[in-house]
């Protein structure tokens, strides 16, 4: 089936938004009396808020409404860290990828559980070059289930198997593979081993050979 879209995530593969998220969480347990170390963070990569606020807890047990107030808190925090955000924290590649992509005719979607997504890439400047977003305002269910990638197909009308999504966690790998999706990992092996094909990250990756991997 031929290619005709990529979805991509946000955090870790058009940008990194690694770094505000750990120092917001940061914040956040160090309120609390929790250690959080950069180690912990990174398991709570492709993971939506409320499954990061848990695993961040690590057992603790608080009524509902703390929990919500927790992540609104949270978010307040990320909000104002990335306002330092700009178009020169676009990582090497993605920008040349998505304007390829663009002047071809394929179509690029954002396929991200990230509820702030929206204002990210209008800082980094590359809404203009994403023919839709899915965010984590768009689907109940967020990665590892296939919701959020099926509705960035959905946008577009086109089918699974006509999409490769790009994607830098184990959650998002899995959630690609559940909706029949082809599925590009960027990063480490191990964390992105289930991938169909797995790069280092976008840097000097050109459409030509995404297609090519893609059609093997």
């Amino acid at each position: 089936m031929k290619i005709k879209a990529f979805i991509f995530d946000l955090d870790g593969v058009l940008t990194d938004t690694a770094e505000y998220h750990y120092r917001a969480w940061k914040f956040l347990a160090d309120e609390l009396g929790i250690p959080f170390t950069r180690e912990e963070n990174e398991a709570l990569r492709g993971i939506p808020r409320r499954e990061s606020l848990l695993m961040l807890l690590k057992g603790r047990e608080y009524p509902e409404t703390q929990l919500q107030e927790f992540m609104e808190r949270k978010n307040s925090y990320y909000l104002e860290f990335i306002r330092e955000i700009s178009p020169a924290d676009v990582l090497p590649g993605a920008r040349e990828l998505l304007e390829e992509i663009r002047a071809t005719g394929l179509k690029s979607v954002l396929g991200s559980a990230s509820k702030n997504a929206q204002e990210v890439i209008e800082r980094l400047g590359i809404a203009i070059l994403l023919d839709a977003v899915s965010d984590g305002n768009s689907v109940p269910r967020q990665k590892p289930a296939p919701d959020l990638f099926l509705h960035a197909a959905n946008q577009l009308g086109y089918l699974p198997g006509e999409c490769v999504v790009v994607e830098d966690s184990a959650a998002g790998i899995d959630a690609a593979l559940e909706g029949g999706f082809w599925a590009l990992g960027l990063g480490p092996q191990a964390r992105v081993a289930k991938a169909h094909r797995i790069l280092p990250s976008l840097e000097n990756v050109w459409l030509a050979d995404l297609l090519a991997m893609f059609s093997r």
